[in-house]
């Protein structure tokens, strides 16, 4: 794999990608539009530091790039930034708790459905937790 997997020079190849899919590209760019125009209940600069979190939770450098620079042309400050990027860190860590929960359940289901499951002290065997 290349040292430089993500490079902005990528961004380069949106019109080919355009050409290549037009009616999914011209449906998507009419969504991405839609979703950053002014004049809508978020102000530009909220909806830059929304982009700024999601970026931050898929991980896409490309989206960072954008969302960076276009946060900081709208006045976001670095203690803004840092705000973000650790409210994104914890909305992340969450999710994984909200999954641990889901598999808790799911796990319990199972149990439900005759599979052997050992105990694991959590007060329903009724050994204490």
């Amino acid at each position: 794999m290349s040292a430089d997997y993500q490079s902005p020079r990528d961004l380069q190849l949106a019109p080919a990608l355009v050409r290549l899919a037009p009616t999914e590209a011209q449906a998507f760019l009419a969504y991405d539009h839609a979703a950053k125009r002014e004049g809508g209940h978020l102000e530009p600069r909220v909806r830059e530091l929304v982009s700024l979190a999601v970026a931050l939770t898929t991980q896409c450098g490309y989206c960072l790039d954008v969302h960076t620079r276009a946060a900081r042309k709208l006045g976001v400050t670095r203690e803004e930034l840092a705000e973000v990027v650790l409210v994104a860190a914890a909305v992340r860590a969450g999710a994984s708790v909200g999954h641990g929960l889901l598999a808790l359940r799911l796990f319990d289901e199972g149990e439900n459905q005759g599979q052997k499951v050992p105990s694991g002290g959590d007060g329903r065997d009724g050994q204490a937790p």
